[in-house]
């Protein structure tokens, strides 16, 4: 009776190590699919067929579709940067330089982020949403019962549109931004739009610029494989594709913050040693 009563303790016990072992395993094999899809869907837009009306939609839907949402934010957003900023360089009686740490933190770094977790926001959760939607209802089997490859048809033209529009949000973030910071020092410091925008202008120098446009493209990268992955790995029926909505943008957004990291220590290495 002891020896019984004790087996299921024992079974437990020995059954923790061997979950550990097994989810690990998965977390392992979840991303060697992710990177097989990523890297086919990458190497699919350098070879026919493409799918070109697939791609323009995918564009108007990321890049029009996000633009009033990207404008509006931009333009506050530089405003409170103007407010902050003048704050410090008040104590040391230099305001007018007011643009130029607006203007560096915009293009350095609040473009290129604030700019990405707007569009996971609004299109991995999107993109993630939709194809799970269709790998539920088996249209995804379907399309592969026709002959017609899904990551081709699917996942490259929301890349491929990712990739293209999101560096034009994030100019647009900037130069927007830098409207608002101007309107806003204009009307609380007394600071000449003429004079915010030569300081603003002037303080960027070519590191900046390369920094601030070649992140979008890692992040578009980020945004739309993490999205098509979530959205065609759906298992669960509804519910899994109200999970993967979730998943594609927490998981897209962390990593996206994670690799910024690396990204402003390497651009920083690279244009101002």
């Amino acid at each position: 009776m002891l020896a019984s009563a004790q087996m299921p303790e024992e079974i437990q016990i020995e059954s923790v190590p061997s979950a550990l072992v097994d989810g690990l395993k998965n977390r392992i094999f979840a991303f060697q699919d992710y990177m097989l899809l990523a890297v086919q869907s990458v190497v699919n837009i350098f070879t026919p067929p493409r799918y070109w009306a697939d791609t323009v939609e995918q564009m108007d839907i990321i890049g029009v579709g996000a633009l009033v949402i990207v404008a509006i934010a931009s333009f506050f957003i530089g405003g409170v940067l103007v407010i902050n900023t003048a704050a410090q360089l008040e104590k040391f009686g230099m305001a007018q330089l007011t643009g130029e740490g607006v203007s560096l933190a915009l293009v350095r770094e609040l473009g290129p982020t604030i700019t990405a977790l707007l569009i996971a926001g609004r299109n991995a959760s999107g993109i993630a949403s939709e194809l799970g939607s269709m790998v539920v209802t088996e249209q995804v089997d379907a399309m592969r019962a026709l002959g017609t490859d899904p990551i081709r048809k699917l996942m490259t033209p929301r890349v491929l549109a990712m990739v293209l529009m999101l560096p034009l949000l994030v100019a647009t973030f900037d130069f927007v931004g830098l409207i608002g910071g101007s309107v806003t020092a204009y009307f609380t410091l007394r600071i000449g739009t003429v004079q915010f925008w030569h300081v603003a202008v002037d303080s960027l120098v070519f590191g900046d610029v390369v920094q601030g446009l070649a992140k979008p493209f890692i992040f578009a990268l980020i945004i739309s494989t993490v999205g098509c992955y979530q959205g065609l790995r759906v298992k669960g029926g509804t519910q899994g594709v109200g999970r993967a909505t979730i998943a594609a943008f927490v998981i897209s957004s962390v990593t996206m913050i994670i690799s910024d990291l690396f990204l402003s220590k390497l651009f920083l290495w690279l244009f101002h040693r």
